[in-house]
């Protein structure tokens, strides 16, 4: 049972020793060559559809901790494997390392932007984990040999302290120690210096945004109701919700970073990041949703965005006849199909964004540059970290989530949802406040019902709206009577449609339906 032990926590080391090495390696080949972040890559997108929308659901914006903790324990339960493998049938567990490390080196070269040397940290970083498992095995089994001989001559407790047992034992733990905490203090030291988050961080706090051309609308007075528990009109960075598909934020330095419009385009063009601060920028407040929002969820909010409006330099790039999307790429390899018209739009700020709240944009919000486009999911629009804009069409081209069975247009729904009283909350018979907000981008929310008991629909009082891309808080005075009851709320946008009460799915093109809580007033 001790050997077995001892035997897991050898295949253990060994795994840690290749990840170590491999970011070692990797800072002085291919910084995002990390051979953990591209297997968490590749699972996400072979991922499918069902299985993206249940770790949103269970983990919301905690979904990219959750995947690395759950590969995290893969890695040690297949170290473990591997090391009582190498114990008890040698050379398996090598094999078993091989393999991880050849799975490994798969996912990195097939990354966006990998090349043949991308492969190299992985491949050096398996040489030395192999080595590190041989190496220990042979320890250990010079140990339990020494041990098992020791026995016939001398006390279980003598031969733990002294003679050539005890030696042989001390040259494993040794070995295994130096080995785990090299690789430990190693990989976390060239982790760090790999994602470059010191460079870039400074590169942003340095940087000074210019003052819009074009200021955003002041937000009325009346937009914000003032209720505890209501979310506020503008969403604070920190709270904005994050969904995309990057395990590993791209850190892009803004000297080097540039965007290149091509495709079905008479003039390519490119622009760098000092050019596109050199333009007269815009501001607007638009409201954001992700297409994995459930009825009630969290995954939406508004900021006031700062940019330059995407269709002005598609007119500069004068997309040809018979084109109808506009393939946006991340520098991590995701790409949005939008449609070229909705970018094209003169009444509609879809803007190459630079700023978010005041601010340069967040890294792990697109910084150094982004899309936002009002009216559109995220999964169809608001690429991050984003390099390229491929103006082409729809027959041609799809983006990252199209031919993983979303919908290829992907408009925002209009929708609601009830902030205060919480479900399931106790509450006090008398004057209650039942708030929250509603959204129609680039529609607008033109009124809001709540509904207690099934009874008849009770139109609520609206804030006053920013604009028709941002949604608007609401509130209902309710006289809460004793029991339980069940509230739910329905919205109406600009152009007459309401919500409706069908329950759908996120999937394939957002979810449907009343969000309803249950109370209990006393």
């Amino acid at each position: 049972m001790r050997r077995s032990v001892w035997s897991a926590l050898t295949g253990i080391v060994a795994a840690l020793s290749v990840l170590a090495v491999a970011e070692v390696v990797a800072a002085f080949v291919d910084a995002e060559s990390s051979p953990l972040f591209a297997v968490g890559s590749l699972v996400i997108d072979l991922a499918p559809p069902g299985v993206k929308e249940l770790t949103i659901s269970l983990f919301g914006t905690g979904d990219k901790a959750a995947l690395l903790s759950i590969l995290g324990i893969v890695v040690v339960v297949g170290a473990a494997a591997a090391g009582l493998l190498e114990q008890r049938r040698p050379p398996y567990g090598t094999v078993v390392l091989v393999a991880f490390s050849a799975i490994a080196v798969i996912a990195v070269t097939t990354r966006s932007g990998a090349t043949v040397l991308s492969a190299i940290p992985t491949v050096i970083g398996m040489i030395v984990g192999v080595f590190v498992l041989r190496s220990l095995h042979l320890r250990l089994g010079r140990w339990q040999t020494r041990e098992a001989g020791s026995r016939a001559k001398v006390t279980k407790q003598a031969t733990a302290r002294t003679g050539p047992a005890a030696l042989e034992r001390r040259q494993f733990l040794v070995f295994l120690g130096v080995a785990g905490a090299v690789s430990i203090v190693a990989g976390i030291g060239a982790r760090a210096m790999n994602a470059g988050a010191a460079a870039v961080s400074t590169a942003r706090a340095a940087l000074k945004l210019p003052v819009a051309g074009t200021p955003a609308p002041g937000i009325p007075s009346g937009a914000e109701l003032g209720l505890t528990n209501l979310s506020p009109v503008i969403t604070p960075a920190a709270d904005f919700y994050r969904i995309d598909t990057a395990l590993q934020v791209p850190q892009l330095n803004p000297d080097t970073w540039s965007l290149k419009i091509i495709g079905m385009v008479e003039n390519e063009v490119e622009i760098s990041f000092a050019d596109l601060l050199a333009l007269p920028l815009v501001e607007n407040a638009t409201t954001l949703t992700c297409v994995s929002n459930e009825v009630g969820g969290n995954l939406i909010g508004t900021a006031l965005w700062l940019g330059y409006p995407i269709r002005d330099l598609l007119t500069r790039a004068k997309p040809t006849a018979g084109a109808d999307m506009v393939l946006s790429r991340s520098s991590d390899g995701f790409t949005a199909g939008t449609p070229l018209e909705v970018l094209q739009d003169t009444n509609r700020q879809s803007l190459l964004a630079v700023g978010m709240n005041g601010a340069p944009l967040p890294v792990e919000h697109g910084f150094p540059v982004r899309m936002v486009v009002p009216g559109l999911y995220g999964y169809v629009s608001a690429t991050k970290w984003v390099v390229e804009m491929k103006v082409t069409t729809f027959a041609q081209d799809m983006g990252y989530w199209t031919p993983r069975g979303w919908n290829a247009l992907g408009p925002v729904k209009t929708s609601s949802r009830i902030d205060t009283p919480r479900s399931n909350a106790g509450l006090a018979a008398g004057a209650v406040a039942i708030a929250g907000v509603a959204w129609a981008q680039h529609t607008g929310v033109a009124r809001v019902e709540v509904r207690i008991d099934n009874g008849a629909w009770a139109e609520a009082t609206l804030a006053d709206a920013i604009s028709a891309d941002t949604w608007r808080q609401w509130v209902l005075q309710w006289n809460a009577t004793a029991g339980d009851h069940t509230i739910a709320v329905r919205a109406t946008d600009a152009s007459g449609y309401t919500q409706t009460a069908d329950q759908a799915p996120p999937a394939p093109d957002g979810s449907t339906g009343y969000h309803t809580i249950s109370v209990h007033v006393s």
